[in-house]
């Protein structure tokens, strides 16, 4: 793990999503304590991924789809014309470009690598960075989703740091106690859109509700996810995987206020809690500078205001997510990986009009369920692998009743 220091260089992964332009701005509020030294994306924004390149002085730029590196090239040229620089009087970045972009830049060594890509490929730059024994600081799920084993087996003590706002609180809470004191970890939920219904009352959910979060403006898969609790499961699996806490001793409530970001109990019946306003720079900025706190990174909570916090048990019954990935994770071996991927393919259905709102989590369950032993993954092959199955699996079951609806 990275010695620290007063001034941190950083490579950014995802700089262009939601997490990525947020640690930007983070960053850019403090120069003298962060130098960025590489960003990636995936290519669908050259001119954004420019502009973010010459704003923080990034060395290297790389980019997933190899054919967006010419368009990389003319957006610098465009982005330094707009900015009056007279003609070859400013450096072009490297651009690394490609489907293992992301995981060659992630393998040269920086204080702090984030890796904020969205999905399982997100896997490989984090080993990436591991091996090169840059901190990591984590908001990629599926690395420890998909590929657990194999992110934990060759992780540093404290090598990574949790970026999502309930494995922060978690890591923040657990300095409170020993790891003998503690009891349980508490993993708190906004309940998402469809908090208090049945499971009746979401049969017929269409998607303009189910993207409707009231709390987080985020993508569509993790909206959706939130609005199923399968967020809430995989983060159960996260906390298993970060923590070392077996499943049977990590619990979900709803909190809708998204205040509280998650709790720790400990042994002689204490409960730690940390609470902040709901605003991601706040686990950002603390990932990028752990285990030290930046000043003045978002306001304090008003105390002098009256307001009140709810906490309520989850309903399994209408949200069967939780339940089914602490089942997913007690099992191991490549099965968290089905779960995630089925997942996807049963959002990415729903999201096509293919698949009820309810039959996205029945539809997890159905492969998981049916889901042959992989084994315990050796390497990133191995989760592909037990992915690609899953993809195809849940496809051709979604095809399927597509197919028997019609008829």
């Amino acid at each position: 793990m990275c010695p620290v220091s007063d001034q941190r260089t950083v490579i950014l992964l995802g700089s262009t999503g939601s997490i990525g332009t947020q640690a930007l701005e983070v960053i850019a509020e403090r120069p003298d304590r962060f130098t960025v030294t590489g960003i990636a994306a995936g290519g669908s924004d050259p001119q954004l991924l420019a502009k973010q390149a010459l704003d923080c002085g990034a060395r290297t730029v790389a980019v997933a789809r190899a054919t967006s590196a010419q368009d990389l090239q003319l957006a610098f040229y465009a982005e330094a014309t707009r900015r009056g620089y007279a003609h070859g009087n400013y450096a072009v970045p490297e651009i690394l470009a490609g489907p293992q972009a992301a995981t060659e830049l992630a393998s040269r060594r920086a204080d702090v690598l984030l890796n904020g890509i969205t999905g399982s490929i997100g896997l490989e730059p984090t080993l990436a960075a591991l091996a090169a024994g840059s901190t990591l600081a984590l908001v990629n799920k599926e690395s420890l989703v998909a590929g657990g084993d194999l992110v934990m087996a060759r992780a540093k003590p404290g090598q990574i740091v949790p970026v999502d706002s309930e494995h922060s609180a978690l890591a923040q809470c657990l300095r409170g106690g020993s790891a003998t004191e503690v009891d349980r970890l508490i993993l708190t939920a906004s309940g998402g859109p469809f908090r208090g219904r049945t499971r009746a009352d979401l049969t017929d959910v269409t998607v303009e509700q189910a993207l409707a979060h009231p709390t987080w403006a985020m993508g569509p898969m993790v909206t959706i996810n939130s609005a199923t609790m399968v967020n809430k499961a995989l983060e159960v699996i996260e906390a298993s995987m970060l923590f070392g806490i077996p499943y049977d001793r990590i619990d979900v409530v709803v909190h809708p206020q998204s205040i509280v970001h998650s709790m720790v109990q400990f042994v002689d019946g204490s409960t730690l809690a940390q609470a902040g306003p709901p605003n991601m720079k706040l686990p950002i900025a603390l990932a990028l500078s752990w285990p030290d706190r930046l000043p003045g990174v978002a306001p304090a909570l008003d105390w002098s205001t009256a307001s009140s916090w709810d906490f309520e048990p989850l309903d399994d019954a209408a949200f069967p997510a939780v339940g089914l990935a602490r089942s997913v994770g007690r099992t191991g071996r490549c099965l968290p990986a089905i779960y995630n991927a089925a997942n996807e393919e049963a959002v990415a259905g729903f999201l096509a009009g293919n698949l009820r709102f309810t039959g996205i989590v029945d539809t997890v369950a159905r492969i998981v369920e049916g889901a042959p032993d992989f084994g315990k993954p050796n390497s990133v092959s191995d989760v592909i692998s037990a992915e690609s199955w899953a993809r195809q699996q849940t496809q051709a079951l979604i095809a399927g009743e597509q197919s028997v609806a019609r008829g």
